[in-house]
């Protein structure tokens, strides 16, 4: 375990594991499957061991086992038989599992080999969607309830960039397709979350599309220039964070004048911020998409 030591409070496996708080003490008191130390002032906190513990309790229920079946294993027996099922069964949901945990404990080798499993019988396209993309949204809320820290956001977030650069790496090499369209991914002014952006721009290479990645935090006038070099550009951007709710509007009707509007171009949009668009008030050549696949599909 790194020899890292971690409190939780009721909460934070609430919000880690997905199980209400009001059925884990359910799980403790009937079952006796938890052991939690009390504070002076006899409020539950759970130690590493008991996050990993409801983790794998969880999986077992989620996959056929009643409470009750499990409570009568031993506590060897219960990390066996998960291994038993997501070796048979889908994987997905005991590598995420695997991936939070380590993520708790700064655990880069539980990362790796978690990953490298995954490789055996996933793409990457297939373990981006179906493990990463819903293990940065429970990141995400874990975050903001302040169950995790920033620094443990950043842990996960390196290693998954990580693995999208290596598999671009892979693929850099190879010629675009003749007369393809250029795409120019990049991030507006202060956004820095460029994850979904780089997959995006994995997604596009492995087309054969041509592409120039510009990444975080680039200023509107200084994607002028590109216009100098091509003469039909699809500009693609991510709005995580930036621009916020009350900017967005003035934020898109100076793209539009400054390198659309008299340009054979358009803007392409995903992320959290593009909610509030109603794409029937938008230019034709601004579109925006719900998700990294289908916007793939729609290219």
């Amino acid at each position: 375990m790194n020899n890292i030591k971690v409190d939780f409070s009721i909460k934070d496996l609430e919000h880690l594991t997905g199980i209400k708080a009001h059925t884990i003490r359910i799980w403790e008191k009937r079952y006796n499957l938890l052991s939690p130390n009390r504070t002076d002032t006899n409020i539950r906190t759970y130690n590493i061991e008991s996050f990993q513990k409801l983790l794998n309790i969880s999986y077992l229920n989620n996959n056929g086992y009643k409470i009750s079946k499990i409570a009568s294993l031993k506590e060897e027996e219960i990390p066996i038989k998960v291994r038993e099922i997501a070796s048979q069964n889908k994987v997905e949901n005991h590598a995420i599992n695997a991936f939070k945990m380590s993520m708790i404990n700064f655990d880069q080798a539980l990362f790796y080999n978690t990953y490298n499993s995954l490789t055996e019988s996933k793409t990457f396209s297939e373990i981006f969607y179906t493990v990463f993309i819903p293990l940065l949204e429970d990141i995400g809320l874990l975050w903001q309830t302040d169950t995790i820290t920033p620094a443990h956001e950043h842990f996960l977030s390196v290693h998954i960039k990580q693995k999208i650069l290596l598999n671009i790496e892979k693929i850099q090499l190879l010629d675009p397709k003749p007369n393809t369209k250029t795409f120019v991914l990049f991030l507006p002014d202060s956004e820095i979350h460029d994850i979904g952006l780089l997959f995006v721009n994995y997604q596009l290479r492995s087309k054969g599309y041509h592409t120039i990645f510009l990444g975080e935090s680039v200023p509107m006038k200084s994607l002028v220039d590109l216009h100098k070099f091509f003469d039909e550009i699809t500009f693609l951007s991510y709005f995580t964070i930036y621009p916020d709710e009350n900017n967005i509007d003035s934020y898109l009707e100076e793209f539009y004048t400054l390198l659309l509007k008299e340009k054979n171009s358009k803007l392409l949009l995903l992320g959290y911020r593009i909610s509030s668009l109603k794409p029937e008030n938008l230019p034709k050549n601004i579109s925006i998409f719900t998700s990294i696949e289908n916007l793939v599909k729609e290219i």
